[in-house]
């Protein structure tokens, strides 16, 4: 079976704090291949962009420190190479555009000058021809003449061309994947479309893979193939764009998507109610109802709750939600039942067959696989009741 271009496998990042230890990343694993986009979604401060820098190996050390996992990257584990392998793979053949724009470029070199240092680096070129491509690279993006405003510093674009500037140096060395870290951050709706209509266009262009990190859903609808939904440091579910747009199997997906406003529906995406359990008082698909909100607000990584890290916020959780952490079960609409895809904690069983009764705990089943992503095309969701959840939602939209 040919090896997926990026491959991350129960990574774990902890930060050595005064106040202790912050488990930022507990045990994350996804997966995108050459010419697809996969979006990571989640609240600030759910561990996206720790992920992706981990993975890129910028991670801040100390106080940041991987302890656990694998990331392969085309077959290969970037964590166990050494410093200087690291280096010619970062920027060659996998990039990255972070969302700061005006911080992550130098104020004190021109754009022009930042773009061709790219191959004067990596490919020894001469500062004429190297010029020379940063001006064609600038063109390719879409920057209006380009050739004289290579000359310019970051602080004479606007935000939106100098997000460009951000996606022309990822793309200068034409990498095989790109990691997009917000980058349509404090972008106008108009400039946000046009960037990401330029993102989709070269990844098709050039076949690269895309993580595209961000917690806007509206952003990703129309460019991601798959969606993992990040909380608390860990994913809770990933699924195949579409799939989890209209069946959301873990709650707190749910949540996100029942928090954005939509303008057919007056308070938000038209709530459906969380079956018996929940009502959602003053908010429903009428015009004048309220904006859903999900309740209270994500646990900090040094103390994290026993158990589901949602079940303080979730309007289904269940008393083995406080005390046993569910892990990532296989959604399969096939046959009904989970099978496990991580490893669950000490004292955890995951289901092999439906999903368990209220208020008790799953039942034993097969060996998991600790880690693993899911296949193109699968879903998985780190709920104990994802059925149930599923149910929930078929009843009401029959």
């Amino acid at each position: 079976m040919t090896a997926r271009l990026l491959d991350v496998r129960d990574l774990r990042v902890e930060f050595r704090t005064r106040d202790g230890i912050a488990e930022a990343v507990g045990g994350v694993s996804y997966a995108v291949d050459a010419g697809r986009t996969l979006a990571v979604l989640g609240e600030s401060g759910s561990g996206k962009s720790v992920t992706a820098h981990a993975i890129m190996g910028i991670l801040d050390s100390p106080p940041g420190r991987i302890t656990g996992g694998q990331v392969l990257f085309q077959g290969r584990d970037l964590l166990t190479m050494g410093a200087e392998e690291r280096r010619r793979i970062r920027g060659a053949a996998m990039a990255m555009i972070f969302q700061d724009a005006l911080s992550a470029l130098n104020p004190v070199l021109p754009v022009g000058a930042q773009l061709a240092e790219m191959y004067e680096v990596h490919r020894g070129m001469s500062r004429k021809d190297a010029r020379r491509r940063a001006v064609e690279l600038m063109d390719r993006v879409r920057i209006p003449a380009a050739a004289q405003r290579a000359g310019d510093y970051p602080h004479q674009f606007s935000g939106g061309m100098r997000q460009r500037i951000m996606i022309a140096m990822a793309m200068a060395l034409e990498p095989d994947l790109i990691i997009a870290d917000e980058p349509t951050t404090a972008l106008d709706v108009t400039v946000q479309a046009q960037v990401m209509d330029l993102l989709a266009e070269l990844r098709r262009e050039y076949a690269m893979g895309l993580v595209l990190i961000t917690h806007d859903l509206g952003v990703v609808a129309d460019v991601a193939d798959t969606i993992a939904v990040m909380y608390a440091g860990r994913i809770v579910e990933t699924a195949p764009v579409r799939d989890l747009y209209r069946r959301p199997a873990h709650p707190y997906t749910r949540g996100l998507l029942d928090s954005v406003p939509r303008v057919d529906h007056g308070g938000g995406q038209a709530r459906r109610d969380h079956g018996e359990h929940v009502r959602h008082e003053g908010h429903g698909g009428h015009r004048g109802g309220k904006l859903y909100a999900i309740k209270g607000a994500p646990p900090s990584p040094l103390t994290l709750p026993p158990g589901c890290p949602f079940h303080p916020r979730c309007p289904r959780a269940q008393e083995v939600c406080r005390v046993e952490r569910p892990p990532l079960y296989e959604v399969s609409a096939a046959d009904g039942g989970p099978a496990p895809e991580a490893a669950p904690p000490s004292g955890a069983s995951p289901a092999s067959g439906a999903s368990p009764a209220a208020g008790t705990p799953p039942p034993p089943g097969a060996t998991p696989s600790p880690g693993a992503a899911p296949a193109p095309g699968g879903r998985t969701s780190a709920c104990h009741f994802w059925k149930d959840e599923l149910d929930a939602l078929d009843a009401v939209n029959v």
